[in-house]
């Protein structure tokens, strides 16, 4: 039988009330001058007898406020061919005249009064109402427990989590993540490697609650697991290496203050809501739908904590250069992530360095140990500048190609110090005899990303070494946020 919450306000005037409003009881009498015409119709959301005499209809389900979007009572509602044509929220004497075609209502009475919050936005009843009216676009399998059966180590047992305790997905839980997106809960976002299976919207906002996110972090997940399932990006690789790289996601825009991403103080370390539970609920997508288990697909020798996830925000207020972002050809301002697959960090201790030459040369030391010294050319790594560093560049004016170019410089291999055996150690570059003198790059250009992040205090800076670039490596990826 079709549910008649759902059918089409009948034609003429609604009036969307309830007893417990001051501006309803006021509106009584205006009520009682439209009654005098036909077409008037009223659903009272708290006690069908009011106001008494007058037929109100039964709202206490508030499935039609529900349905249409009624924010605050009295609302009145023009209803032409069943569809809404008009809206007054709360009493407005001239609002109500141009909607109801009728002059002079409510003679006496003020102009204009507030009305009051609709019980269906009601913060105690809404998330209920939520999963009562859409609970049912989910199309994801439901899992019952046993009565004495845990929460937390069924989902171990079953192996949806990161070793860690997670949020219980359950659907109000959901709903409540979805109120992050404009998108659909069965809009496919990308399809996750190495399992290749297609990931919906409503998949990622489960891994998201799972994750402990709140729903403006949503569409940054999104983004981050779009970047990730790019051919550039190689996914697959990522995960099956034994080097154990991860993803580390950097955002830049806007969002990173809207929603209280830290970019400062202890920017890579736990503690910030935001930073923790994005880099972790892509990483939980990756796990739960991509398939991607250590043992299993995920072969990495050591691995390391950041495939718990790594999610920071680069601080450009503070930047002494145009955001990372614009590395890609992204407009400053845009909301985007970052990708880049990436080992765990190692931090550069420089002190003493005040003039940006020695500065160089210090970080182009500490860079040259990348994955080791001998090896180069086909690496890629990503370096995040601290405040203090940038200072020295920043008094000295160089702009961050400048520094770039420096860097590639100073970090130039000999062939005859990388090449296989050359001090007595077999790792190397496999070079010919002859090459001695051949100059080759640590890392190929586009390769070598600059983030500025991290507390004012402390002369430090943090290496992230990448994994290999080229077609069977990793490519770092700009994805923009979309709602």
């Amino acid at each position: 039988m079709p549910d008649p919450s759902q059918a089409p306000l009948p034609d003429g005037l609604v009036v969307f009330l309830k007893r417990d409003c001051p501006t309803c009881e006021f509106v009584i009498p205006v009520l009682k001058e439209l009654a005098a015409r036909p077409g008037l119709t009223l659903f009272t959301q708290d006690d069908p007898t009011f106001p008494e005499g007058m037929g109100a209809e039964d709202e206490t389900d508030l499935a039609r406020s529900w349905h249409h979007a009624i924010e605050a009572v009295p609302t009145l509602l023009r209803i032409e061919n069943g569809k809404e044509a008009a809206r007054a929220l709360g009493w407005h004497r001239g609002d109500w005249e141009e909607l109801a075609g009728v002059s002079g209502l409510g003679a006496g009475l003020p102009d204009w009064r507030p009305g009051c919050g609709s019980l269906s936005v009601d913060p105690t009843r809404e998330p209920e109402l939520r999963l009562r009216f859409e609970g049912g676009v989910l199309r994801s399998r439901r899992v019952e427990l046993a009565a004495l059966e845990d929460e937390q180590e069924a989902i171990f047992e079953r192996g949806w989590t990161d070793g860690l305790p997670v949020v219980p997905p359950t659907e109000a839980r959901v709903m409540a993540m979805l109120e992050g997106t404009t998108r659909a809960p069965d809009e496919v976002v990308a399809t996750v490697p190495p399992s290749l299976v297609e990931v919906t919207v409503e998949k990622i906002a489960i891994n998201a609650v799972m994750a402990g996110c709140k729903p403006e972090y949503l569409p940054i997940v999104f983004a981050a697991v779009e970047a990730v399932c790019t051919d550039e990006f190689n996914m697959h690789g990522v995960q099956a290496t034994t080097m154990g790289c991860v993803p580390l996601v950097v955002v830049n825009g806007p969002i990173r203050r809207a929603v209280g991403m830290n970019s400062g103080v202890a920017v890579l370390s736990p503690g910030n809501r935001a930073n923790s539970t994005i880099g972790r609920a892509l990483q939980l997508v990756i796990r739960n739908i991509g398939g991607s288990r250590p043992g299993e697909i995920d072969r990495s020798t050591f691995g390391h904590p950041g495939k718990l996830g790594m999610c920071f925000a680069e601080d450009e207020e503070a930047s002494p250069w145009e955001p990372f972002s614009t590395d890609f050809g992204v407009a400053a301002g845009t909301n985007t992530v970052t990708v880049f697959a990436c080992e765990g960090p190692r931090l550069i201790v420089d002190q003493l360095s005040r003039e940006p030459d020695s500065l160089v040369r210090s970080m182009a030391a500490c860079l040259k140990a990348v994955h080791h010294p001998k090896l180069g050319v086909a690496l890629s790594a990503l370096l995040v500048i601290g405040p203090e560093h940038g200072r020295v560049f920043r008094e000295a004016g160089w702009s961050k190609a400048k520094l770039k170019q420096e860097l590639a410089e100073a970090l130039v291999l000999r062939g005859g110090d990388v090449m296989r055996g050359a001090g007595g150690i077999a790792e190397g570059l496999p070079l010919p005899p002859g090459t001695e003198e051949v100059q080759l790059p640590k890392f190929r250009p586009e390769a070598f990303h600059i983030v500025f992040a991290g507390s004012g205090a402390g002369l430090f800076s943090t290496i992230f070494g990448g994994w290999l670039t080229g077609p069977e490596g990793s490519q770092a990826v700009t994805q923009e946020i979309t709602p």
